[in-house]
């Protein structure tokens, strides 16, 4: 794992509809308008920012994870002229020694269903296995949540089984979680 590459310098990746860009505050407004419904965190365990003070003290937070090398949060970026931020991709829980990082992503509920999803995803695992040359990605799934399934499976992820009772989630208590992972050696770019 070249885990330094990622912590040198934010990584910026480009894809054809989308880019995985830092958060910044110009993104506040769009930031906001995904934390501000409860229904994109249905199955997430985050609970929604109904105050954008808040939520822009979030974005400073994303950034002092990232310099603590702890976590990153991208911003997905439509690339078109509205550069405009519909979602969230995040890595966190780098297991340096078994060579594995975790995956979450969530986005504005208007743009559901469009294959934003996927392709930030198919983004994130071409740069962790190209570049970071990460053997495992892994993400975990409340069983309730049949899109993230979907877009999981298509990008050639398996699912491996379920942890019931297993973690604590806020806003939700303790839930079962499914967990879905790639392995570098099953990755076809």
């Amino acid at each position: 794992m070249s885990i330094d590459v990622l912590f040198e310098k934010f990584p910026i990746i480009n894809g054809d509809r989308i880019t995985l860009n830092k958060i910044e505050t110009t993104h506040l407004d769009d930031v906001f308008s995904i934390y501000d419904n409860d229904l994109v965190f249905e199955y997430c365990g985050i609970i929604p920012k109904h105050n954008k003070e808040t939520v822009k003290n979030m974005i400073g937070h994303f950034e002092r994870d990232y310099n603590k090398r702890s976590r990153v949060k991208w911003g997905i970026l439509l690339n078109d002229s509205s550069n405009k931020l519909v979602g969230i991709m995040e890595a966190f829980d780098f297991n340096q020694k078994v060579n594995m990082v975790t995956i979450g992503y969530f986005l504005e509920q208007s743009y559901w269903g469009r294959g934003i999803a996927s392709e930030a995803v198919r983004l994130l695992t071409s740069y962790f296995f190209e570049i970071i040359d990460i053997n495992r990605i892994q993400a975990e799934v409340m069983p309730g949540n049949d899109a993230s399934k979907r877009v999981l499976l298509k990008n050639g992820f398996s699912k491996e089984g379920t942890l019931r009772q297993a973690n604590i989630w806020s806003g939700k208590g303790i839930v079962d979680l499914e967990i879905y992972a790639i392995l570098k050696k099953d990755y076809k770019s």
